[in-house]
């Protein structure tokens, strides 16, 4: 889906300079990227999460005139925001190999920001909550086993709302291969989920599945 044309009106006026605009297109898009960083990485820390956003949107600010709208512009800022994360986590990884993760809370919120990370809205009971918050856990968990292609394309998919073609866009692949590697990704992540985790099957499928 390309951008309509009030987004492109955004877009243009970002472009232009216009300050007014661009405050327009963070209140839009920063918190919904935050919480697709999460679903792709939820053993990092609030503060991680922040980082990899302020990266991702310094980025966004300097490559708003490469953007060419053959997708939605929260698309490109997930994709951009995307290989933030991993750059990030790959970087981390390197410098501290086997070091612990400090406990988070789903519930936290940036005091100055408002950023939040809970991807459940409206919230659920507490014991739902709870369970939500393990599956995301160990769903994250096993996509970070996976390879980074299955992990793109899930993410994408789901957590991303992307449609195939735009999915097929920012991949370059052809809506085919993105349906068969999606398909395929989705077995492994399951058996991931099963083997791994709990020795049962679980209901890894988004609910839009």
């Amino acid at each position: 889906m390309a951008a309509d044309k009030a987004e492109q009106h955004l877009i243009d006026l970002c472009r232009s300079g216009d300050g007014a605009a661009w405050e327009v297109l963070f209140e839009q898009h920063y918190a919904s990227a935050g919480r697709f960083v999460y679903q792709l990485a939820p053993d990092l820390s609030r503060e991680d999460v922040e980082e990899i956003c302020q990266e991702a949107f310094v980025s966004v600010v300097k490559n708003i005139g490469n953007f060419k709208g053959g997708c939605r512009l929260q698309t490109w800022i997930f994709r951009i925001a995307a290989n933030k994360a991993r750059d990030y986590r790959e970087k981390r990884r390197a410098a501290k190999r086997g070091g612990g993760q400090r406990p988070l809370s789903l519930d936290d919120k940036d005091p100055e920001t408002g950023l939040g990370i809970d991807p459940v809205s409206p919230r659920p009971m507490p014991d739902e909550e709870l369970l939500h918050a393990e599956n995301v856990m160990l769903v994250g968990y096993a996509l970070d086993e996976m390879h980074e292609n299955c992990r793109e394309v899930i993410a994408l998919r789901y957590f991303g709302d992307c449609s195939y073609k735009e999915i097929s866009d920012l991949l370059n692949l052809n809506q085919k291969t993105v349906s068969s590697r999606l398909s395929k990704c989705l077995e492994k992540l399951e058996d991931l989920m099963r083997d791994k985790f709990s020795g049962r099957k679980q209901p890894v499928y988004p609910s839009n599945y």
